[in-house]
């Protein structure tokens, strides 16, 4: 087996998770997953060995996603001022309702991409908002204020369906 086949075999299922968070459906997720396979390859020689090879190949993958919904033109922010929203604002709050891990990834696929975008980029995969705003070419209070919207719909989301299960 070729060196291209093992590295594909070790991270594809890894990397195809992160796919899925940034993509509508399945079929965009394996399409963004082929495409971030291309681009790992291509640019294999740019990886510096600081780090892990796996991290590196993940944030490939994640602005392989991102440069697909720039593409579609589905993430237009609202600018916003720094200070408008705090990350604080609002705590999803899962551990007290028995909500399961499918059942919120759900919930997230949900959210409009701008909030989906930064929730997962925030709160998934561990960027920090200065990082999302150098991603996205957004604000940080942009970030910030796009996550405490997420979380706030997030909340009710789940505060209705554990309504509705009582």
């Amino acid at each position: 087996m070729g060196a291209q086949a093992e590295i594909y075999k070790l991270f594809a299922d890894k990397l195809f998770r992160v796919c899925l968070k940034y993509s509508k459906n399945y079929q965009d997720a394996q399409d963004t997953l082929q495409d971030s396979f291309l681009m790992i390859f291509k640019d294999i020689k740019k990886f510096n060995y600081k780090g892990s090879f796996e991290g590196w190949a993940k944030r490939v993958t994640v602005n392989v996603a991102l440069q697909k919904f720039r593409d579609k033109s589905v993430l237009q922010f609202d600018v916003l001022e720094d200070s408008k929203f705090a990350e604080e604002d609002v705590f999803v709050d899962v551990d007290e309702k028995n909500i399961s891990l499918d059942f919120l990834l759900s919930l997230i696929k949900e959210l409009p991409p701008k909030y989906q975008v930064v929730f997962n980029l925030y709160v998934l995969d561990k960027y920090s908002h200065q990082e999302i705003s150098e991603l996205l070419k957004i604000s940080t209070g942009t970030s910030k204020s796009n996550l405490s919207r997420a979380r706030k719909i997030l909340q009710e989301k789940i505060n209705n369906s554990t309504k509705k299960s009582l």
